[in-house]
This record gives C-alpha cells, sequence and structure tokens, in this order.
C-alpha cells in the first residue's frame, strides 16, 4: 500500500497481524541538529552505494524527543493491529537504541529483550582507537503478557537465535538503509507459515520478498511510489521463482532448524 504510515495504519482492524516486523527511519547519524538534518544520501550512503545519493526519505531529521513521541504513535497502532501474543520486531541503531526501548514500552508492547544484526567486519569504522560499529539492533517484543503461539516453533525446536550475522552485499541492496534478504528471511521465522505480517515501513520491500520466500504473508506501507514499484518487482520476482535482474532467489523456502539460523 503506497501512503504514509500513520494514515494507513489507522485504517486497518483490529488484531490481525502475526507480527510487525520493520524498520524505521532512526533519525540518527549524527550528534548534533545539524548532523541530523543533512540529506539521508549524506548521512548513511557509503563506498558502492552511490546509486542511492538521489534517493532521500522523508522523516529521518527529527530530534530525540519528537522521534520518540512519533515512534510512540505508530507503535500504539500497531499494537491495535496485533493479535494478543504477536510481536514487534523493530531495527535501530546504537544511537537511538535507548529511546526506542522506551517508545515499545510506552506504545503499550512488553518489551521482551534485543537481537543483534552483526554486519561483518567491513562495517563502518569511526575512527581508530574506537570500537567499530559493526551491530544494528533489534527490538523485540509482544502484545501482552501472554506467549507467543505455543504452536510454533514445533516442539522440540527451541528458541530463536539472539543474534545474527550477515554482511551487507550491493547487489542484494535496493534502498540507501536496506537490510539483508537473508536477514530478513531469518527474522520471519518467528511467524508461522501462512502467518501474516506488517511492515509500516517498506523501503524496498526486503521484508515482504523475506516473507514471500519463506511462506509467509505480508502487508507492506510506503511512501515513496517509487520504492513502491521497486517492492512489487522485488515480490513478483520472488514469488515466481525467476531469476533476474532484481532478485534472484537461490535456496527453497526452509523449515525453521536453529542451528542452522
Amino acid at each position: 500500500m503506497c501512503g504514509e504510515s500513520l494514515d494507513l495504519l489507522r485504517g486497518l482492524p483490529d488484531a490481525i497481524f502475526d507480527a510487525v516486523i520493520t524498520d524505521p527511519p532512526y533519525s540518527s547519524g549524527g550528534l548534533t541538529r545539524g548532523d541530523r538534518t543533512q540529506s539521508v544520501s549524506t548521512k548513511y550512503v557509503q563506498t558502492g552505494s552511490e546509486r542511492f545519493g538521489s534517493a532521500d526519505f522523508d522523516g529521518d531529521n527529527r530530534d530525540q524527543r519528537s522521534w520518540s513521541y512519533w515512534c510512540q504513535l505508530w507503535l500504539s497502532e500497531c499494537l491495535r493491529v496485533t493479535k494478543p501474543g504477536g510481536y514487534i520486531l523493530a531495527f535501530t541503531d546504537w544511537r537511538q537504541l535507548p529511546t526506542l526501548t522506551d517508545a515499545v514500552q510506552a506504545g503499550g508492547w512488553v518489551w521482551r529483550g534485543l537481537i543483534s544484526w552483526d554486519k561483518g567486519p567491513s562495517a563502518r569504522a569511526p575512527a581508530p582507537h574506537y570500537f567499530r560499529h559493526q551491530c544494528e539492533y533489534v527490538v523485540w517484543g509482544t502484545r501482552g503478557p501472554s506467549s507467543p503461539r505455543a504452536d510454533w516453533p514445533p516442539e522440540g525446536k527451541g528458541c530463536y537465535p539472539g543474534s545474527y550475522s550477515h554482511s551487507v552485499k550491493q547487489d542484494d541492496k535496493f534502498h540507501v538503509t536496506g537490510k539483508p534478504t537473508p536477514l530478513m528471511r531469518d527474522l520471519v521465522f518467528c511467524v508461522p507459515p501462512g502467518g501474516l505480517i506488517l511492515d509500516p515501513f517498506g523501503g524496498s520491500g526486503t521484508t515482504a520478498v523475506g516473507a514471500a520466500l519463506e511462506g509467509r504473508r505480508c502487508v507492506t506501507f510506503e511512501q515513496k511510489p517509487d520504492y513502491c514499484d521497486v517492492i512489487r518487482e522485488r515480490v513478483a520476482h520472488a514469488t515466481s521463482g525467476k531469476r533476474g535482474s532484481l532478485f534472484a532467489p537461490t535456496v527453497q523456502p526452509r523449515l525453521f532448524d536453529p542451528e542452522a539460523a
């Protein structure tokens, strides 16, 4: 669905999604107002992804308080449309991690913990003698204190990993802040096959692609019409199984296996 997330969320019925898995604008990329209000291409584009230089997106220049308030608005709407016991998985970076954990709880979710995404040794190093900014994070929780579905994962399969390692590959990146397709394929495992996922900040649609490849369904919102077209084309490639320049699936949908994950 092409449009602004809060407007579209308010039009959804209650308690229809098994999980919300999303990568919202971080409003990060700097310590000062001047840093934060730079264009997205200036803040985030790195070597090898210059093709995104003109693909800025809105909503990434809020200060800390306004970003927290905005997150509470969409998180509370996401809570309403999620089934009891359903998941929230929301990406963030190290700068906004404390604020997002507060916003998740202010939005009514039960905060359960963090998942780390290790981007590998090629991740940005800020300066000599600093620790590399090698991880981003997923704040996760549930709607209400009840446990998620008791029938998934299958009996004896244990819990899901708390950390994933996937490097960013430029031929799998269609948005300046896009996440690796294998990472999203892993994360959608928290939803049983056939389950319904919501991504209110679709970007280039990698959550939807991961869901399609793993036999899950996904409703995706994106504000930029050009990216809506990218999402439709990527999902069409993923669901058809055709190899092409946009997306080339290399493996079939998998059963959940925590050791393999």
